[in-house]
C-alpha cells in the first residue's frame, strides 16, 4: 500500500480491532482484511496468508484461520465499528435513506456445511444446493453498507439438534421464517440508533402480513413486494358493514361474507382502467433511461381479516406481458408523488450490485468452512473491507492502490490454481471485471459506484 492509504488502513483497523477482544487478534485480523482487499482469484485463508505474510505463510495462516473459524468475538461489535466510521459519510447529503433487505445465496456442494439446503437460489434463480442469509443494509443516494447479516436456518437444519452441534450452531438458535431474522436485525438497528429510513424487499418478506404490521407498529414506512395473490379491499370490494354501539372501540376485525370478499392484487391489476397506468422511469441505466408502465391505488390489505389503515398498491405492468410483473404495499405518505413511489420500489437496485462484488471480488462466498461461527466471522470481515472501500470512495479518495507483497516462487496454496501467482495492484475505485453470468440483468458497473441517483 502506499503511504496515505496504509495510514488510513492502520486508522480504520484500529477500531475495528479494538471490536475484537483481545490483541492478539489484531495482527491476524488486520491481515485478514489486507488479504480480502487484495486481487486474487481465491480469498479463502490460505491463498490470504501467502498473500499478505509470504515469508511466513504457515504461521499466518493458523493465525488467521484460528481468529475466523474458532475465536470467540462478536460479530455484531465489530460491525458496528464499522458502521460508526462508514455512517457518517453516508449520511453527509442528508438523513434521507433506506434500510434494504435482501437474500444473498452462496451455492454449495455436499450437504455438511452449516444451513446448506435445497431451497431457491437467487445466484442461479432456481432451487439448488445452498446456504441463505439474510442482510440489512443502510443506503443513501452516495452509496450503501450492510448493517447486520445472518444465516437462515432451513427447518430441517434447525429441527436436527445433533447435526446442528457438529457446526456449532448455538442451542438458542431456533427456526426463524426470513422475516423474523429481518425483524430481528431491525431491532438492532433501532437500539443501535442507525438512522431510520424506509424498509424496502422482496415478497418474501412483503407477504408476511405480521411483519409489515409489525413494521407500521415501529413507525417504520416501507415498500415490500408482495405476491400476485395477496388479497386487499379495493373500490367496491368492501368488508360486510358492522354496526357499532356508541362509545364502542374500534374493531380489531373487520367481518366478510359471500356478498363481501376481498380479492386479489391480480384482480385489482386486471380491473384498473387504461387511464390508471403511466409509464414512470426511476433512473439512468448504460442504455438509457430505464421505465416501464405502473398503475397505484389506495387500499386496504386484508390478511387475517385486520382491520388496517389504507396503503399504497403499486403495479408493475410492462406493455406487452402477459400479466404485472411486480406488486409492492407501501405506507408511504398518501401524498407521495408517482414518481417517489416507484424510485422507492425499485431502490433495492443500489445493494444488488455491491453484493456482487462482496461474492466475487472481496470473497464473500469464498469461505470454505462448514461451521456456524466461521460463516458469520467471515462474512463480517468481508463487510468490514468493503466498509473500508466505501469509505476511501466517499472520501474522495481516487488514487488508492493495493499492493501485494511478493510472493515465494513456486509457492502454490492446496487447492488453488492459479491463484497463488503475483498480481499485479488494482485500483479499488475503477471499473472491476463483470461477472454476471449467472445474474444477466445486472449492468456493468463499478464496485463503488460514482453516484446512486
Amino acid at each position: 500500500m502506499s503511504a496515505d492509504i496504509d495510514r488510513r488502513f492502520e486508522a480504520y483497523c484500529e477500531e475495528i480491532t479494538a471490536a475484537l477482544g483481545h490483541a492478539d487478534r489484531r495482527a491476524p485480523a488486520q491481515w485478514y482484511l489486507k488479504g480480502l482487499m487484495l486481487p486474487g482469484e481465491r480469498k479463502s485463508v490460505e491463498p490470504m496468508a501467502a498473500r499478505v505474510r509470504p515469508d511466513n505463510v504457515q504461521s499466518a495462516h493458523q493465525s488467521m484461520h484460528h481468529l475466523v473459524a474458532a475465536a470467540d468475538w462478536s460479530d455484531r461489535a465489530v460491525l458496528a465499528a464499522v458502521v460508526r466510521q462508514v455512517m457518517p459519510e453516508l449520511l453527509k447529503a442528508g438523513r434521507q435513506c433506506w434500510w434494504i433487505l435482501d437474500d444473498t445465496s452462496h451455492v454449495k456442494k455436499g450437504r455438511h456445511s452449516v444451513g446448506v439446503a435445497r431451497q431457491y437460489c437467487g445466484r442461479l434463480g432456481k432451487q439448488d444446493n445452498c446456504q441463505v442469509a439474510v442482510s440489512l443494509s443502510l443506503a443513501t443516494v452516495r452509496g450503501s453498507l450492510p448493517l447486520d447479516y445472518g444465516l437462515y436456518l432451513p427447518r430441517e437444519w434447525a429441527d436436527d439438534r445433533a447435526r446442528c452441534r457438529k457446526v456449532g450452531v448455538p442451542r438458542e438458535i431456533k427456526f426463524r421464517s426470513k422475516g423474523e431474522i429481518a425483524r430481528g436485525q431491525i431491532e438492532a438497528a433501532m437500539a443501535a440508533g442507525i438512522a431510520r429510513g424506509v424498509v424496502l424487499g422482496d415478497c418474501g418478506y412483503g407477504n408476511e402480513a405480521a411483519f409489515r404490521d409489525w413494521l407500521t407498529g415501529q413507525a417504520l414506512p416501507y415498500m415490500l413486494g408482495v405476491r400476485a395473490n395477496t388479497a386487499v379491499w379495493w373500490g367496491e370490494h368492501q368488508p360486510a358493514p358492522v354496526g357499532e354501539a356508541s362509545g364502542e372501540r374500534p374493531r380489531k376485525r373487520v367481518k366478510r361474507d359471500a356478498c363481501h370478499k376481498p380479492l386479489s392484487v391480480l384482480k385489482v391489476a386486471r380491473a384498473l382502467p387504461e387511464q390508471s397506468w403511466r409509464t414512470v422511469s426511476w433512473r439512468d441505466g448504460t442504455k438509457g433511461q430505464l421505465s416501464s408502465r405502473f398503475a397505484r391505488v389506495r387500499v386496504r390489505a386484508a390478511n387475517d381479516d385486520l382491520a388496517r389503515q389504507e396503503e399504497w398498491l403499486l403495479i408493475e405492468w410492462p406493455p406487452g406481458e402477459a400479466e404485472p410483473r411486480h406488486y409492492w404495499l407501501s405506507t408511504l405518505s398518501e401524498k407521495t408523488s408517482f414518481r417517489k413511489l416507484v424510485f422507492n420500489a425499485m431502490g433495492r437496485w443500489m445493494i444488488e450490485r455491491d453484493y456482487e462484488e462482496l461474492k466475487s471480488e472481496l470473497g464473500l462466498s469464498h469461505y470454505e468452512g462448514r461451521n456456524w461461527r466461521g460463516f458469520h466471522h467471515h462474512a463480517t470481515l468481508c463487510i468490514a473491507s468493503y466498509g473500508f472501500l466505501m469509505l476511501e470512495k466517499l472520501r474522495g479518495k481516487k488514487n488508492s492502490r493495493l499492493q501485494a507483497p511478493a510472493i515465494p516462487q513456486g509457492f502454490r496454496p492446496r487447492g488453488s490454481l492459479s491463484d497463488a501467482a503475483p498480481q499485479s495492484d488494482v485500483h479499488r475505485l475503477s471499473p472491476l471485471r463483470s461477472r454476471t453470468s449467472n445474474r444477466t440483468h445486472l449492468a456493468s458497473v463499478s464496485l463503488l459506484r460514482q453516484s446512486l441517483a
